[in-house]
């Protein structure tokens, strides 16, 4: 396996510090449009780890480096806004793609907070025949969430659930930065676009019909009680990849995605909002064109730099409820279950050098690329983590030294 890494930013370089402890694939290319910090990553992570820098938003300047360096698969580290170009890039070149954010979105003109238009990964699943005739492998959304949220959604399905009522992906972390009034621990520019973009919700009707509709952002907010020690964090409905792949694999009569923002980060991103602040179309600004999404960003800290100021854990899971059943497949009554991955900031620093949230979100891609390796997950066409067997996943996951957990909850 020669993998191309596109993209050397927090969640990059924390893929290449995990990936280098293991021996399923021959070398990995750290490419990134700043050739500096691709070969400050490659040279971090040692043999088999060289650089080369990438125009992600050129299909071409991706295919060119696949071929030059023999790529088999390409994995996508980037900004969801590089999403086509990157994926385009590796089918032209006959590689392998994964990524951790799919296709952007477009809000309905006239109902955007009730009626989709262009739903995240459509542009994605538009290929999916191309992919498939190919026999080429898109896997997508394979970071944290989505990803590993979409994982436990095929184990539940597959060991713990007879029926499912909701899969309920449900996020949250105590994480604090020291010295910051307002620092986001991962991308603001990511952050803005799956925040303030009307959320995703996958409900069946009365007739047993699926449908996916929107709402205002922020919408429905509750309290979930995570788990060690990181407790009661307030949820809003947040714009998600996992309510537009869990459906398509997965049984259920509804399908959320809620993240514990917090009162000031939700009132941050209005005012931003407000101000037009979250645009990324360019505005003239003392005759230079500037995205004023990417000035936001700018005036920022890079989250890949506040590990050592970061204090708490944060955690990722599934909340699932239904129909229960046992070893056997035989119903045995409603059940309320979370599964979940805790990852503490001190063990994540300590042990990688990278903090916990990089670096969770970083581990999965890493996991499903030796998988892959080895020829336990395969297949052709575009496809999300639900359509693969969840054990192996959950298994070489702990064997990396992070275990997921499961906490049964009242029904």
């Amino acid at each position: 396996m020669r993998i191309l890494l596109v993209g050397a930013g927090g969640v990059g370089a924390a893929f290449a510090a995990i990936a280098r402890r293991r021996d399923f694939f021959e070398t990995v290319v750290v490419a990134d449009y700043d050739a500096a910090r691709a070969e400050a990553a490659a040279e971090a992570a040692g043999e088999r780890f060289v650089a080369a820098q990438v125009d992600a938003s050129s299909a071409e300047s991706v295919a060119a480096l696949c071929r030059e360096h023999a790529i088999t698969h390409v994995m996508n580290a980037v900004d969801p806004r590089f999403v086509m170009p990157i994926f385009e890039g590796a089918f032209a070149a006959g590689a392998d793609y994964l990524d951790m954010a799919m296709s952007l979105s477009r809000p309905h003109p006239e109902s955007p907070y009730s009626e989709c238009r262009v739903k995240l990964g459509d542009e994605q699943f538009a290929q999916a025949g191309d992919w498939e005739a190919a026999g080429r492998l898109a896997l997508v959304g394979i970071g944290v969430e989505p990803g590993l949220s979409d994982v436990f959604a095929r184990y539940a399905a597959d060991h713990l659930f007879a029926e499912i009522d909701e899969l309920g992906t449900r996020d949250g972390s105590n994480l604090t930065v020291e010295g910051y009034d307002f620092a986001p621990s991962f991308s603001i520019w990511t952050t803005i676009e799956e925040c303030l973009n009307p959320p995703v919700i996958w409900q069946k009707d009365a007739d047993g019909e699926g449908r996916w509709f929107t709402t205002p952002p922020f919408s429905e907010p509750e309290v979930f009680d995570f788990p060690e020690g990181i407790g009661p964090v307030e949820c809003v409905n947040v714009e998600h990849e996992e309510v537009l792949l869990m459906p398509r694999w997965v049984d259920c009569r509804r399908a959320t995605f809620k993240y514990g923002l917090g009162d000031e980060f939700i009132e941050v991103l209005k005012t931003l909002h407000k101000l037009g602040l979250d645009k990324t179309d360019k505005v003239r600004v003392g005759g230079v064109e500037v995205s004023p999404r990417d000035v936001v960003a700018a005036c920022l800290p890079n989250p890949a730099e506040l590990g050592p100021r970061m204090k708490g854990k944060t955690c990722a899971g599934l909340w699932v409820t239904g129909i229960g059943k046992d070893d056997a497949g035989q119903p045995t009554g409603p059940r309320s279950t979370y599964l979940y991955h805790v990852v503490d900031n001190e063990w994540a620093m300590a042990e990688y050098g990278h903090q916990c949230v990089v670096w969770q979100t970083a581990i999965n891609p890493v996991v499903a690329l030796e998988l892959l390796a080895r020829g336990t997950w395969s297949g052709a066409g575009i496809l999300g983590p639900e359509a693969f067997d969840a054990v192996p996943f959950l298994d070489l996951l702990t064997e990396y030294g992070s275990p997921w957990g499961m906490q049964e909850l009242t029904p």
